[in-house]
């Protein structure tokens, strides 16, 4: 007897709206299950963002809602489930637990343990997914975020609750930028947390080892979902950083976050989308691909002492190829943050280092997050450089320059010494002011090119060595006032000299400050 189709579509509506949980907590199964995502049927009352715990005792978070199923990507190991096997809503959304006893841990971003220590106790947990503060919680970004690094704090300076991208090609330092940061950080008073997005557990290893030989960790949380992880486990990497981030800054601290970095955030997504069968847009991502980055960034901010003060800045680095930052992902993350430090191979491959492309690098917030100390040294910096870019262009096809312009083009030519640094030896305020006032000033201009670093290593060496006052005066007061200055004339003259008188070559000399003002 064959049964008509009518009573086969009742009964299998009935199949669908069947509960078996006796609470009336809502029950389905799984239909597939497919590298790191499983599509779930009869979960209709579902709400994206929900944990929902499948048989076999593994969770998943829903990240895709259609008429009829849900698309999860699990939190554990999807080996472990089965097509057909049950799987329970449980009506909350994904937390992590977040305390003080994170500072110099590396964690999952499940905040599971990667350094053999003890288990995080939970004692208050924050969502992962939090909407961003609204306009009235915020204030000025005009508390300056000291890098350590001088072409940074001098020309593209950062302010705390700022988003500042750092975008370049491989291999260009931008990893070494955002670590030298942090170790900058030992005496600012500022909680740090690395994301590693996709990289290899040996870099973390190094790195980990890094901020211990520096003193670092005991104030920066790493947070590390690697390449041998689950693209699930990538794609909640940088919100869980961002979450506990926004844990010490509702206790109004000041927190960094550094986010390594969202290309590869990125393709974790889009491999996770096109698994979900989602329309592919340009460059295969999906078609909210500038919603993921969006509402990761907005969460940086300054709050106002009313909402407790603290704030979080957000160190996104974004990974071009061949230099084209017009490519999808770039042009979607600038739009997001409030300016860019663009790396460049040529001047990496040049030894200019760190390889900031000063023309195509932009703060938003500028001269407002910078001191009044590096303000006053900076305005120079960035007349002399311009002047220079601009000169150095036009001299190529020149074959005879009047005197002025080969001042000019002498004295951006040993700025462009000065401003580069090693790795992993962040500059204190007042070190960065002095090195830059000599240059900016005229006091390295007779000196060959080839001896600037040593030049400058000698005045960096006698600052800390003979001027410990003046060094805290001006990290304290952060002020650079005439009595300083003329207090600089005097020691930085005296220091050059006796570099010159000490060493054996002999055009090694100081010059007397040249008035190179535009005309």
């Amino acid at each position: 007897m064959k049964i008509s189709e009518s009573i086969l579509n009742k009964f299998g509506e009935k199949l669908e709206n069947l509960r078996l949980d006796i609470q009336g907590e809502e029950v389905g199964w799984v239909l597939e299950i497919k590298d790191g995502v499983i599509i779930a049927e009869g979960l209709d009352n579902a709400a994206y963002g929900e944990i929902i715990e499948t048989e076999s005792g593994v969770s998943a978070m829903i990240i895709d809602l259609t008429e009829k199923t849900v698309g999860a990507i699990v939190l554990g190991d999807y080996l472990k489930i089965r097509a057909g096997e049950q799987v329970k809503s449980t009506g909350r959304v994904l937390s992590i637990p977040v305390n003080e006893s994170l500072l110099g841990r590396v964690v999952n971003p499940l905040v599971i343990p990667l350094d053999g220590g003890e288990q995080i106790t939970v004692e208050k947990q924050y969502p992962i997914e939090k909407l961003a503060p609204g306009v009235v919680a915020r204030r000025q970004v005009n508390t300056p975020l000291q890098t350590g690094i001088k072409s940074i704090d001098s020309l593209i300076p950062i302010g705390r609750g700022q988003r500042e991208l750092i975008i370049g090609d491989r291999g260009t330092g931008k990893t070494t930028i955002a670590v030298d940061t942090i170790i900058n950080q030992k005496k600012e008073n500022v909680i740090c947390i690395y994301c590693a997005i996709g990289q290899k557990n040996s870099k973390i290893a190094s790195l980990v080892d890094l901020l211990k030989r520096n003193g670092a960790l005991d104030y920066t949380i790493v947070v590390n979902a690697s390449a041998s992880d689950s693209a699930s486990l990538q794609y909640l990497a940088p919100y869980s950083a961002c979450a506990i981030g926004e844990y010490f800054m509702d206790k109004g601290k000041d927190v960094l976050v550094v986010y390594d970095d969202l290309s590869k955030h990125a393709w974790a997504y889009r491999q996770i989308s096109l698994i979900l069968r989602r329309p592919a847009g340009r460059e295969a991502y999906p078609g909210d691909i500038f919603y993921l980055h969006s509402r990761l960034l907005e969460r940086a901010c300054r709050l106002d002492e009313k909402h407790g003060g603290g704030s979080l800045t957000a160190l996104p680095i974004i990974e071009t190829l061949e230099g084209d930052v017009s490519a999808y992902i770039p042009t979607n993350v600038i739009s997001i943050t409030d300016g860019q430090i663009f790396l460049e191979t040529d001047l990496f491959n040049a030894g200019i280092r760190p390889a900031i492309n000063v023309g195509l690098s932009v703060s938003r917030v500028g001269g407002t997050a910078q001191t009044k100390a590096m303000k006053k040294v900076a305005s120079k910096l960035k007349l002399d450089l311009a002047q220079y870019r601009d000169l150095a262009a036009f001299s190529q096809f020149e074959s005879e320059l009047d005197e002025e312009t080969k001042k000019l083009l002498n004295r951006g030519a040993r700025i462009t010494q000065i401003l580069k640094q090693r790795k992993n030896r962040p500059y204190s305020l007042a070190e960065e002011v002095v090195v830059l006032w000599a240059a900016t000033n005229g006091y390295l201009d007779a000196a060959p090119l080839d001896k600037i670093d040593a030049l400058e290593t000698k005045l960096v060496q006698n600052l800390n060595e003979n001027a410990q006052k003046f060094i805290d005066k001006i990290n304290h007061e952060k002020v650079l006032t005439e009595k300083d200055e003329e207090f600089l004339k005097t020691f930085v003259s005296q220091t050059l000299s006796d570099a010159a008188g000490s060493t054996e070559q002999a055009e090694i000399t100081v010059s007397t400050p040249l008035n190179l003002s535009a005309k």
